[in-house]
């Protein structure tokens, strides 16, 4: 596809975004409230829609289809998990964040531990969000570098610290695509991303829907059989009940779907933030349930997608490298024509934008609120504080990103996941006890029990898989849950 014509759909849905911020972003240049919470007066539809586009990324636009070509459709055992980790979130979660008046989740923490308690919980999901969002911004960028900037001569390499090379390509994408975040979500912040990501959730799922019709013309399949088309494929396996070993074990994926879902959105200030922008409990609720019904069709969407990619380069003969670029390789580059490139552009971009900016977001609130403690200082030193925060986090995005340019052979995805084992069970544990019990831990020893659980399960994780081939996969989120809920048991007193 023609570079130049790239560049054109991208400032075209660029100028798209500063205008909608230009609308929406003037009450939060006085006013930090708003950047926060847009003054919890969003509308739950309008949240619930846009938090579609924050929680599908460009991981799931583009990862998971071709994640099909190895795991079939054993993905939705994790995706039906999710229902069960949301219905926690409605039930448990939401009422105790809107009884307290929270800005940051993690003031819960302060509350029922103690000020370490609050850092550590903070500081863990600024390390898990930072990760997160570096990995899908690097997907997407990598697109970018591949399809755009190489064919313009961009393709130079840049030594950094002696080690390793960094493409030049790829530093500018993620730049470019960086500075336009900063731009629309500046004055703004979830007041905008809330109407930014219903655009851009839209734009995804057209883009998606226009692949499927297209594949299924030219594999000569019929929409209304496709259920069937999909079923007779070597790709639609969806259960996995054979090896109680492997990481994809059916009971494995729904436990560590339910969990992840309690951990990723429930106790993540991301997601969570968008939640706390609605008016009261009740639509915040009503928020979360359509957008945890929605999400599972949607995903199915994905999935399917998926199986029609494979189908098709298997019938055109279409090398198949890179998983992650089977859907880029394919619209981009194949006979299918130019409205498929130009509609998968504009979901690569939407996917790109809407989980970027609401991460760099909740990453400003987080640090602003928990680590600096912006809410007690006087408006002006607060806003300007914001500002500086917004700027330095847009930054170390940057160079994280730059740091996973080495990792270019790992499946996004599974890495994302494989990292919210580790980051996200500190928060799952300590969530946990203070729900759980009335046992009161010692707040300076917090920080060291959620250090030391990741590490232990790293080795326990490693031990298994080599004396016995056994793996927990993704259900080690929950493992590092409890083992930080035991860690907290043992250094806590009766109330």
């Amino acid at each position: 596809m023609n570079p130049y014509l790239v560049i054109s759909v991208f400032t075209g849905y660029v100028m798209i975004l500063l205008f909608i911020a230009h609308r929406t972003g003037s009450k939060s240049t006085e006013d930090s409230s708003q950047f926060f919470l847009a003054g919890r007066s969003a509308p739950w539809y309008v949240v619930a829609f846009g938090m579609l586009g924050a929680s599908l990324s460009g991981v799931t636009f583009i990862s998971v289809p071709g994640w099909v070509g190895t795991q079939g459709f054993t993905y939705m055992q994790m995706v039906l998990g999710y229902l069960a980790g949301y219905a926690f979130i409605m039930a448990v979660l939401l009422p105790l964040y809107y009884r307290l008046g929270l800005t940051s989740i993690y003031g819960y923490f302060a509350e029922r531990y103690g000020p370490k308690a609050y850092k550590t919980g903070a500081s863990f999901f600024i390390l898990s969000r930072t990760i997160g969002a570096a990995f899908r911004l690097f997907l997407v960028a990598l697109v970018v570098q591949m399809f755009v900037l190489e064919p313009l001569g961009w393709d130079l390499h840049l030594d950094l610290m002696g080690q390793w090379n960094a493409p030049v390509g790829l530093a500018v994408a993620v730049a470019i695509i960086l500075g336009v975040i900063y731009a629309y979500t500046r004055n703004g912040g979830i007041g905008t991303i809330v109407w930014t990501d219903t655009l851009q959730t839209g734009a995804m799922l057209i883009a998606v829907i226009w692949a499927i019709v297209v594949l299924t013309d030219q594999l000569n399949w019929s929409l209304w059989e496709l259920p069937q088309h999909v079923q007779s494929t070597p790709w639609s396996k969806f259960w996995v009940w054979d090896d109680w070993k492997a990481p994809n074990h059916a009971v494995k994926h729904f436990l560590a779907g339910a969990f992840v879902a309690t951990a990723m959105t429930g106790m993540d200030q991301d997601m969570m933030q968008k939640n706390l922008a609605c008016k009261n409990l009740r639509e915040a609720r009503w928020n979360m349930g359509s957008f945890s019904i929605v999400l599972v069709a949607v995903n199915v969407l994905f999935l399917t997608l998926g199986v029609l990619l494979y189908a098709f380069a298997t019938q055109e003969g279409i090398e198949i490298g890179r998983a992650d670029g089977l859907f880029p390789t394919i619209a981009l580059t194949s006979s299918l024509g130019v409205a498929l490139g130009m509609a998968f552009l504009v979901g690569l971009l939407a996917s790109a934008f809407s989980s970027a900016d609401s991460a760099l977001t909740a990453l400003t609130t987080s640090v602003c609120v928990d680590l600096m403690g912006t809410e007690g200082m006087p408006s002006k030193q607060g806003l300007d504080v914001r500002k500086r925060v917004h700027l330095g986090m847009t930054a170390t995005l940057f160079f994280v990103i730059l740091v996973f340019s080495t990792l270019q052979d790992t499946s996004v995805v599974s890495a994302i996941f494989t990292a919210a084992n580790y980051t996200y069970g500190p928060l799952l544990g300590l969530f946990a006890f203070g729900l759980t019990t009335k046992r009161i831990s010692k707040d300076r020893w917090i920080p060291w029990v959620a250090v030391a659980s990741p590490i232990f399960c790293y080795a326990l994780e490693s031990t298994l898989q080599e004396l016995h081939g056994f793996s927990f996969g993704f259900a080690l989120l929950p493992v590092n849950g409890l083992i930080t809920y035991l860690g907290l048991f043992l250094i806590s007193t009766p109330d």
